[in-house]
């Protein structure tokens, strides 16, 4: 039957025949009477048959046979591309109006799926590279989840989100998420920010900061780094990050900004306030220094420097951008009254150097300064700014007023230390007292422990349990409410409770 068929030219039939064949002719010799006839097509067929009767354990053939037949299907698609009249082998289906092409094109892919297990990879993918195959390299790839090849042709042709969405795959490694991400970053910045964002914390943020500093580092993304921005803040605010490296990037990219908000209120958020003993910033205050002088964010330095309790840099710099600020620096020093004092006398001198000249209403203006420090620094302390020839007049009202001050102070000083002297006429008169009190006790007055008389002679006596002696006159103890005691009574007495409670 199969060689009546292939004798009538009826190879299709022929090759379903041939290939049920186990004997009388060889697969060779099959295969030769295709090829010297040219019968491609019916070739094919025969190797695609003969794949199905072949049984697992034939693992070795039916390599041989697919990677054949993977090849008679990549000739049989270039000849319908030559034959379209175009005269070229493009690789895109949509340039070939025919309905063969599409048909082959299909029936090779679903080739592609069945056979994935057995086909050698890398041969496959020589082959499927030599014939300009490019769509089918990705779609084999792809089957044998070799994602860094699909993913790498999808930015080649520009699809960033077709790049994403293989990313996003559960089964796919996330290494190749941090290789990528500077060329899908430089491709479609929004798309790859959504796409991180979408990821959570299966991504390390930090892993992304090179691909993120190439990216603003470019010309083109000065005016675009607002993506870069919205990930970091994701990172720290919604994800809690604490990785430095978030922390600095997001700083540094804050400094670059015109308007400073958002440097001064990322500089106030205590981002590690919920922990116990947890810092209230992972950023790095001496880079974070270098990044605002660098970009003159004075007010920022100014609030760094009060960070690291380096208060007096921060009141001098302070003075340079805004006097209030300076002020409200040198306010927040609360538990150093001489540091304090320190800096509000550089802002006196700054103040007072300001208003230069010898005017009343300069210099007038200069000593109201004073009630600003909340009496903490007096005419006095603030003499020496002034210029020597200075009239004494100009100052007769704040030094009158700082006189009387002290005049209060003295005389409040006046009435403790007569308080303390009455108070210490009151103790010796109570000394002298002392050696003059007495008590008269009845002679029949009794012991409160032992219940003999106070002033009997003495001799054992018993206490509780236990003895004690008592002799001719024994000290005893009379308290104010009357009660009397033999000073021995009273102590075993009061030795006894106390063993008791113990």
């Amino acid at each position: 039957q199969a060689d009546a068929a292939f004798a009538a030219k009826e190879y299709y039939i022929a090759a379903s025949f041939y290939a049920k064949m186990n004997y009388i002719l060889s697969f060779e010799e099959i295969s030769l009477k295709f090829i010297s006839v040219g019968e491609q097509d019916a070739l094919r067929t025969f190797l695609l048959r003969r794949l199905d009767n072949l049984t697992k354990d034939d693992k070795m053939q039916i390599t041989m046979i697919s990677t054949w037949a993977t090849e008679l299907y990549l000739d049989k698609i270039n000849r319908l591309l030559l034959e379209d009249g175009t005269g070229t082998t493009t690789n895109t289906v949509t340039n070939s109006n025919s309905s063969a092409y599409r048909s082959v094109v299909d029936e090779f892919r679903a080739f592609l799926s069945d056979s994935k297990d057995v086909l050698d990879e890398a041969t496959t993918m020589i082959l499927l590279e030599s014939y300009g195959r490019v769509d089918e390299l990705v779609y084999f790839a792809g089957l044998k989840e070799q994602y860094e090849i699909v993913v790498h042709h999808y930015i080649q042709q520009g699809e960033a989100r077709k790049a994403l969405e293989v990313l996003q795959r559960h089964n796919v490694p996330v290494d190749l998420v941090y290789k990528f991400a500077p060329d899908l970053i430089m491709l479609d910045a929004y798309e790859t920010v959504e796409s991180w964002m979408m990821a959570r914390n299966k991504l390390n943020p930090g892993k992304l900061i090179p691909a993120m500093m190439r990216y603003v580092s470019e010309p083109h993304a000065k005016n675009e780094t607002h993506e870069v921005i919205k990930y970091l803040e994701f990172c720290v605010k919604d994800l809690n990050n604490e990785d430095p490296g978030v922390h600095n990037l997001l700083l540094s990219l804050y400094s670059k900004k015109a308007d400073e908000s958002q440097l001064l209120q990322f500089l106030d958020t205590k981002f590690g306030s919920g922990q116990a003993n947890g810092p209230e910033f992972f950023y790095e205050p001496q880079y974070a220094l270098r990044l605002c002088l660098q970009a003159k964010r004075m007010r920022a330095c100014v609030r760094i420097y009060s960070m690291m309790s380096m208060h007096e840099e921060a009141v001098a710099l302070a003075l340079r951008v805004d006097l209030e600020l300076a002020k409200a620096e040198a306010d927040k020093v609360e538990d150093d009254e001489e540091l304090r004092k320190k800096l509000w006398l550089k802002v006196a001198k700054h103040v007072i150097e300001q208003e230069k000249g010898v005017k009343r209403e300069n210099i007038k203006k200069a000593i109201e300064f004073l009630s600003e420090t909340n009496n903490l620094l007096k005419i006095e302390d603030i003499l020496p700014f002034f210029p020597d020839f200075v009239l004494i007049d100009d100052f007769k009202e704040e030094i009158c007023k700082s006189l009387k001050d002290y005049n209060s102070q003295i005389e409040q000083l006046k009435a403790e230390m007569d308080d303390a002297t009455r108070g210490a006429d009151n103790i010796r008169s109570d000394i002298g007292a002392l050696a003059q009190r007495f008590t008269v006790i009845d002679r029949e007055e009794e012991c409160g422990v032992c219940r003999r008389k106070i002033l009997t002679v003495g001799g054992l006596h018993q206490v509780g349990r236990s003895y004690t002696s008592v002799g001719h006159m024994a000290p005893f103890y009379v308290f104010p409410c009357g009660h009397a005691f033999h000073a021995n009574c009273l102590i075993a007495h009061v030795t006894r409770c106390t063993s008791q409670v113990q």
